[in-house]
């Protein structure tokens, strides 16, 4: 994808702002009361994750780690089956697929929470996402051996002709009215995946968010990771999972620290 620079006053003016936020103190904006500026400006503490998640190698090599791994499973299951057919895999969209940080990078920079998700519908019906690297290429495979393929998004329903309309134009194959399968009020990714359980056996599910691949990831975090040691031989098996440093509940919990005092080398 096209990434977003910087110009280095801004990069002076973010990192200035940052660390006197750290400090307690409040950073004037020019547009806002001083009162309001520490709260508005709390969103940078996105920065290092967005950045890692845009631009860091790491974050392209996991993700083409991923697919390698998720095709290499897939032609073990096919091989097992013997056949093709009514299997299905089951894949996320977002931070899955496709790349949405330069919406989440904006959202940043205007001190907005882009987890209100109340500037995703316009990004859903006018935005411009990339591929996630290696994506295409493994679903396209997946295609070509005959195994269908629902794309399972909490993308607003509302927008579901732009989504498909996306999908298809970034060439993801079998992409249609049918196979995407978004969010809606009493609609949650359990239900919709049992829905395609009724006539195919799913092999395999893909995504960014544990509950992108079953309801035990759905309670506390402390819950989740339980769930993720009782289910610990399905993750690269069964279940692929991307890494996403943007989002996630995790994202509200407490850190851990080392109860040392503190010393410094000279």
């Amino acid at each position: 994808m096209t990434r977003m620079r910087t110009p280095l006053l801004k990069k002076a003016t973010v990192l200035a702002g940052t660390l006197a936020l750290l400090a307690g103190a409040a950073v004037p904006l020019g547009t806002a009361h001083a009162e309001d500026d520490e709260k508005l400006c709390k969103q940078y503490t996105f920065e290092k994750g967005l950045k890692f998640q845009q631009q860091s190698a790491v974050i392209d090599a996991l993700q083409r780690q991923a697919f390698k791994v998720a095709r290499m499973q897939l032609d073990d299951k096919l091989a097992r089956h013997g056949s093709t057919e009514n299997l299905a895999i089951v894949t996320d969209a977002d931070e899955t697929l496709v790349d949405n940080t330069p919406l989440l990078v904006r959202d940043m920079r205007n001190c907005h929470t882009y987890t209100t998700w109340d500037t995703w519908g316009h990004w859903e019906r006018e935005g411009t996402p990339e591929l996630i690297p290696g994506a295409k290429d493994f679903l396209t495979y997946a295609d070509a051996q005959g195994v269908n393929i629902f794309y399972v998004s909490n993308r607003f329903g509302s927008n579901k002709p732009h989504t498909v309309d996306t999908l298809q134009e970034l060439g993801l194959p079998q992409a249609s009215a049918e196979t995407v399968k978004l969010w809606s009020e009493g609609n949650p990714k359990t239900k919709r995946r049992a829905a395609i359980r009724e006539n195919h056996e799913i092999i395999m599910l893909i995504g960014d968010s544990l509950a992108d691949l079953d309801g035990a990831f759905e309670g506390s975090v402390a819950e989740k990771r339980a769930a993720v040691e009782e289910n610990a031989d399905k993750f690269g098996t069964d279940w692929i999972v991307l890494p996403n440093a943007t989002y996630g509940d995790w994202t509200e919990t407490e850190l851990e620290a080392w109860d040392a005092p503190m010393k410094i080398a000279e």
